[in-house]
């Protein structure tokens, strides 16, 4: 590692306008597959649909059983003003963490269909907001609300797709096994499976579960000239005692996605089954449990792109994007895939 591993901008990247991907390909394992393998320093372009052929057969596969709840809503100020709130996550049984847009102050009551109301509780620093929801003037938790946000929300498409959300949205941005709710931004490597690969995968593999909520943060853009000063957002996680188990032995890991990574090592590093997953990888301070990572290709000097970093380093990893980039890969979370083994 060197000093230029440290340095944000040595994250960055040129990237045309017309590689970010706004909608998926159909169907969605014909996407473009980037293998890398470590061990011959060779990189495959392939097809999302062969992905079979590339896992090493001794390998256990661990998911995001996460679902992206429809957290964009539109309401009204008192004022009568209009406005919009992106739930992030629940705080404890009454607050909730949110990002609204436009001036609110404090005790600020917003309206929304549905009878649901947001009352703004505090103003935190980093721009977002905490309130409590009321429904038909009765206060609620988590459970009630994701309810009522099925019903009047939007899906919260990431801001570089530059468009709103429509009802294909609401199968593509989320995951064949998405199950448990609470999650503002889809696990997106998981995206490439169709139902028929998704099987094969299961008939070959091991596959296990873990839960982790991906909140608004995975979107905040490392600001600090230092990595290392960027204070890393948490989201909580969830790891089922069956999953527990093959994390604590010796067996080869796949995670599917950047999600399941930070996940499985946080447990590693803690033994701790549930909580707040607050672990930045990077390359001072790389993976200990997981194997093998199977990726999207993530914005320029973002906490995504230091994760691939911490498996192979920056400068392979610069590399790799560039040649996605000649390749005319497709970025992002509709976009394609990156295998490293």
């Amino acid at each position: 590692m060197t000093d230029l591993d440290l340095l944000t901008t040595s994250y960055n990247y040129d990237l045309p306008k017309g590689h970010i991907a706004t909608h998926p390909v159909y169907p969605r394992d014909s996407a473009k597959l980037l293998v890398y393998n470590r061990a011959t320093d060779t990189i495959t372009h392939t097809t999302f649909t062969n992905i079979l052929e590339h896992i090493p057969k001794e390998c256990e596969i661990f998911l995001n059983d996460t679902r992206v709840i429809k957290a964009r809503i539109f309401g009204t100020k008192p004022s009568g003003g209009r406005v919009e709130l992106l739930f992030n996550k629940p705080l404890n049984a009454t607050e909730f963490l949110v990002m609204i847009r436009g001036r609110v102050k404090l005790g600020t009551s917003l309206l929304f269909d549905d009878t649901l109301k947001a009352t703004v509780t505090k103003l935190n620093s980093d721009g977002s907001r905490i309130v409590t929801f009321e429904h038909n003037k009765k206060s609620i938790g988590f459970e009630e609300l994701v309810v009522i946000l099925d019903e009047i929300g939007h899906i919260p498409l990431p801001p570089y797709i530059q468009r709103e959300d429509n009802k294909d949205d609401q199968k593509d941005y989320q995951t064949l096994f998405a199950k448990n709710a609470g999650a503002v931004a889809a696990p997106t490597a998981s995206l490439h499976f169709t139902p028929e690969l998704f099987a094969k995968l299961k008939q070959n593999y091991s596959t296990h579960t873990i839960t982790l909520h991906v909140g608004a943060g995975t979107f905040k853009p490392v600001e600090a000239k230092a990595i290392l000063d960027h204070p890393m957002h948490s989201e909580y996680f969830d790891i089922p005692q069956e999953s527990a188990t093959t994390l604590d032995s010796d067996k080869p890991l796949l995670a599917i996605g950047t999600t399941v990574t930070r996940t499985i090592e946080y447990y590693h590093r803690t033994e701790k089954q549930n909580g707040e997953c607050d672990l930045f990888l990077n390359p001072s301070n790389p993976p200990q449990r997981v194997d093998y990572l199977l990726t999207n290709f993530h914005l320029p000097k973002s906490t995504l792109i230091m994760l691939v970093s911490s498996f192979i380093g920056r400068e392979k990893s610069l590399e790799l994007y560039h040649e996605a980039i000649a390749k005319e890969y497709r970025f992002f979370s509709y976009g394609d895939a990156m295998l490293i083994l």
